[in-house]
């Protein structure tokens, strides 16, 4: 079942709110037979497979770049983390091209096969040689290994983000297209029923992440990244099987040209579309906030008696004026949502390589992959998912009487506030590793990391599911995958932002007079300050945790929407 904002019953009436579900024909959905938790098992199924295939690449890519590729160690966290941002990025896209033409349903199932045409492509220059530099040990001195360049570099970054294209397409409109299925709004257990399918789709994350960093991972361990790649296109394939600004603009363009215009005292006065103004009518609704008055103007028609119509850029109706407040009121939310996501960068990234240099020895003839540490929260979570749901929300409804137990923004902010102690778990144990290595020469084993996985998967759960539940019920009809999209931006920003900050703290703190090597300069984590740049992200986090109180306490102060009835045309 997929959700079109009806814009018309004779002509234009992009104003009124009132959604049909149709299936994906476009043929009107029945009620009792489309939708609900029984279709939404669909879209769970296809979320586990995408989500096994890129975290098997992404969780790992930083061994295959720094040890197939050659690229040197902070440059390979940085195509790591740059990579993984432009997926999240890119989900902007996805959601405008579902939004705007084609639908969930048919955004899922094209760039499904454009992320799986990426993972054969990276499986390919996995296996040949010689779409890959000659081997070599990059920890050794004595070894000079070559970098990826010309063809060969080509090749990994075409195929690269062909995969970060159809993985961002797809992950917006994957939360979307389920979320729809569940649109009966006279449903008094409406709120419920989204909430639990908002936490069931985690629970699929949460399984599809734990078998890409358990099995997939030690596939591409013992087999070699070419079999690990061909199986994350496998895993996608299997999933696919089962101008983005421009109406924003209009708003402000439309809002600045009529600034010297006075905002009307009554919503009635304010422009909804042409057919509103029929003289034969019916009744419907619409929903007007007072936030963000001025742009209310962009919705005045000029009364010159000329019944003229006047541009989309200089008059805008009633309900592209509330999608843009919407934008405008969530974006201090999504922004303190990055530093949360630049700390998981750094889990998949230097915590990847802190354990490369640990004893991964389980057993004396097993030895655990690195990677496969980032699967301990989400083997936590998959126990504590169902017992949120099932423990927590029912005794927290109890008490606040709400249906979804505590309010998205009280989840974001439980997991912005742990995830600080992710950051100080990680550094603590760094610098007891670096000095154990550096002064005895003995290593540590790794699980010593994992703490710092476990603390931040708690804090994921509260964060993530938070960040969707609160993107999608604050959502107007025609931007529910826009909005969703920028949960994944968020993501996309935090990524962006470690490669940034990676940058910086090696410029400052390398000193030019004396040859002083920055906190992430060398490939030996012996010889780096990794423990201080986690103190530094601990730090940041702090900060950006009261900033989010504020932020949260002003969007809660807001004044709350108004439905007024109002009159649309009848077909």
């Amino acid at each position: 079942m997929d959700t079109h904002t009806r814009e018309s019953f004779k002509g234009e009436c992009s104003n009124l709110l009132a959604e049909v579900s149709v299936d994906w024909r476009g043929r009107p959905c029945k009620p009792n037979k489309h939708g609900g938790m029984r279709a939404a098992i669909f879209v769970l199924g296809i979320q586990a497979f995408e989500i096994m295939a890129i975290a098997a690449v992404g969780n790992n890519l930083i061994t295959y770049v720094f040890n197939e590729m050659h690229f040197p160690l902070s440059k390979s966290a940085n195509i790591v983390t740059n990579f993984v941002g432009t997926i999240f990025l890119l989900s902007l896209f996805g959601g405008f091209l579902s939004d705007s033409y084609l639908g969930c349903f048919w955004t899922m199932l094209i760039f499904g096969f454009v992320e799986l045409s990426g993972f054969i492509l990276l499986s390919i220059q996995a296996h040949l040689p010689q779409l890959r530099p000659p081997q070599c040990n990059m920890l050794s001195q004595e070894d000079h290994c070559t970098e990826a360049k010309g063809f060969k570099s080509t090749i990994f970054f075409m195929a690269l983000y062909l995969v970060a294209l159809g993985s961002g397409c797809l992950k917006p409109n994957m939360i979307a297209h389920g979320g729809d299925q569940f649109k009966e709004d006279d449903d008094p257990k409406h709120s419920k029923k989204l909430s639990t399918y908002f936490n069931s789709a985690y629970f699929s994350f949460c399984f599809g992440e734990l078998i890409a960093l358990t099995v997939l991972v030690w596939v591409q361990t013992r087999s070699g990244m070419d079999i690990g790649f061909g199986v994350s296109a496998v895993a996608m394939a299997l999933g696919s099987l089962g101008s983005i600004f421009t109406p924003i603009a209009r708003v402000f363009v439309a809002a600045f040209t009529k600034r010297k215009q006075i905002c009307p005292s009554s919503t009635e006065m304010l422009y909804r579309s042409e057919n509103m103004n029929a003289p034969n009518r019916a009744v419907g609704s619409f929903r007007h906030t007072n936030k963000f008055r001025f742009l209310d103007k962009a919705c005045i028609k000029v009364q010159d008696g000329s019944n003229m119509n006047e541009s989309p850029w200089r008059l805008c109706t009633v309900t592209q004026v509330e999608q843009v407040k919407t934008i405008l009121s969530v974006i201090p939310i999504f922004a303190c949502t990055i530093i949360f996501n630049t700390i998981l960068a750094q889990l998949q990234t230097f915590s990847v390589q802190q354990g490369s240099s640990m004893n991964t020895h389980l057993t004396r003839s097993f030895s655990i992959p690195p990677a496969s540490l980032q699967a301990i929260p989400y083997l936590m979570l998959i126990l504590l998912v169902p017992m949120y749901e099932l423990l927590f929300v029912p005794t927290a409804r109890r008490i606040t009487k709400r249906e979804s137990g505590i309010t998205p923004l009280q989840r974001i902010g439980v997991g912005l506030f742990t995830v600080t102690f992710s950051m100080v778990a990680a550094a603590l144990v760094e610098r007891r590793r670096r000095e154990a290595a550096v002064g005895s020469e003995k290593q540590m084993s790794i699980f010593w990391t994992a703490p710092q996985f476990l603390i931040f998967g708690l804090s994921e759960m509260f964060t993530a599911v938070g960040l969707i539940e609160f993107f999608y019920k604050e959502s107007l009809g025609g931007i529910q995958s826009f909005l969703t999209a920028m949960t994944y931006c968020s993501y996309s920003f935090g990524f962006y932002l470690s490669s940034l900050l990676v940058s910086l703290v090696n410029k400052i703190t390398t000193s030019g007079s004396n040859s002083k090597k920055g906190w992430l300069s060398d490939n030996d984590l012996n010889e780096d300050r990794l423990d201080l740049f986690y103190w530094l992200l601990a730090g940041l986090s702090v900060l950006n945790f009261f900033n989010y109180i504020f932020w949260s306490k002003w969007y809660s102060n807001t004044p709350h929407q108004a439905v007024h009835r109002v009159v649309v045309a009848e077909p």
